[in-house]
């Protein structure tokens, strides 16, 4: 099935564009006769100049016509395009040819008149249009060889050197005019199609790049989307382990934690990029909420230099990662462990941290910390491509997990 393109999406060559490739083919077309005209000798030049120029608005005039027919063919194959241009301009170019015929009619017969007389003899044309020359017969001794009787040799004598154009010679010349011209419309139907085929490669290239926008963000809406399941998840469960230990209070302060982070949350667009200043307060929240669960095992420290606070960052980026040093650090030991979040400029670069001092993850937790670290560097893949890098591993005194992207500060 074809792919239909939408009116307001198809490739257009600009109309200006179209209409200065008219006027300069015209004009070099223009320029070109009238140097042959001036190498030739041809006079009167001025005279030949301004009919020259009409023939050449004419062109032009005409010139537009063949294109608003082959626009019709923008969309066809390139075959298509091409007949169209061989059939369209051959009544296209008969209309410039009798237009230059008429408008240099009346300079053929003042060429003759001319010629003529630079040679002393008299050239016109009879009412029936036959080309006679006018011999004094003085200038020879002998007119009859010229069909002249010797009784009329005292009287100038009129000699037809050409008879008048039959009809089939007046259209001979208007089809050799035309086959000039429509050769002319070829050569500018041909300039037309490649410009046009320069726009339609644009507007590919533009539609391929909304197409590859729109799978991106896609993608980045399907990642980000991954984190809140997981970590309502998580929440959930820290929920049901006050509820049923009858910690009320504590439960009813996780609620209330969890609703502001949520509403924190979900008022960004999900394929934006937020604040750091913003991505920080938001893992202070969450944190807020595990401490309610955690109330003497979990200590949180923030690092956010102030030129770093309107950094950009995907949002909730550092949440997965936040979550693993819950998961892995402090929910399964009984002593205290420091979170620490931090972040810094480096060589131009942004490059931010979640480090703990716990034991790190198991070694049935597998590479990644499962989904969690996967999330962050598929995100991370889809925004910034090799820009970003995230390095994971245990370092002494805990484990440290960093991510560096490129540093974009706006505000």
């Amino acid at each position: 099935m074809a792919e239909t393109v939408p009116a307001d999406e198809r490739a257009r060559v600009p109309v200006v564009t179209v209409l200065a490739s008219m006027a300069g083919l015209w004009l070099c077309y223009f320029l070109l006769t009238t140097l042959r005209a001036a190498i030739v000798g041809f006079e009167p030049q001025v005279e030949l100049l301004w009919r020259r120029g009409l023939v050449t608005l004419v062109g032009i005039g005409m010139t537009v016509l063949l294109w608003i027919i082959l626009r019709l063919f923008d969309n066809r194959p390139l075959w298509a395009k091409i007949l169209a241009a061989v059939l369209v301009a051959v009544p296209i170019a008969v209309p410039i040819a009798q237009t230059n015929q008429w408008i240099f009619a009346d300079m053929q017969r003042k060429v003759e008149e001319n010629f003529g007389r630079d040679r002393g003899i008299n050239i016109r044309r009879d009412e029936a249009g036959n080309l006679l020359v006018d011999i004094p017969p003085e200038r020879f001794r002998d007119l009859t060889g010229l069909g002249v009787s010797k009784d009329a040799a005292g009287a100038p004598a009129s000699v037809m050197i050409a008879p008048a154009p039959s009809r089939l010679d007046q259209w001979l010349q208007v089809v050799d005019i035309a086959l000039g011209r429509y050769f002319l419309l070829l050569a500018w139907a041909s300039l037309y199609f490649a410009m046009l085929a320069g726009a339609q490669a644009r507007a590919a290239e533009r539609r391929e790049e909304r197409f590859r926008s729109a799978a991106k963000a896609a993608e980045l809406r399907s990642l980000r989307y991954q984190v809140n399941p997981h970590f309502l998840f998580n929440t959930l469960n820290s929920l049901s382990s006050l509820v049923m230990t009858g910690k009320a209070d504590r439960a009813e302060t996780m609620i209330q934690s969890i609703a502001s982070f949520y509403r924190h949350s979900l008022a960004e667009d999900p394929t934006s990029d937020v604040p750091l200043e913003d991505e920080f307060e938001l893992q202070r929240q969450y944190l807020a909420i595990e401490s309610v669960r955690f109330p003497d095992r979990l200590e949180a420290v923030f690092d956010l230099p102030t030129d770093l606070a309107e950094a950009r960052v995907p949002g909730m980026i550092l949440q997965p990662l936040v979550e693993n040093s819950v998961r892995y650090a402090v929910a399964p030991h009984k002593v205290p462990v420091t979170i620490r979040i931090a972040a810094r400029e480096d060589y131009g670069r942004l490059a931010i941290t979640v480090e703990d001092d716990g034991p790190g993850a198991p070694a049935s937790a597998g590479q990644g910390f499962g989904i969690g670290l996967a999330n962050v560097r598929d995100r991370l893949q889809a925004r910034f491509g090799r820009e970003a890098s995230v390095t994971s591993g245990p370092v002494e005194g805990g484990y440290l997990t960093e991510i560096r992207i490129p540093l974009v500060k706006h505000g």
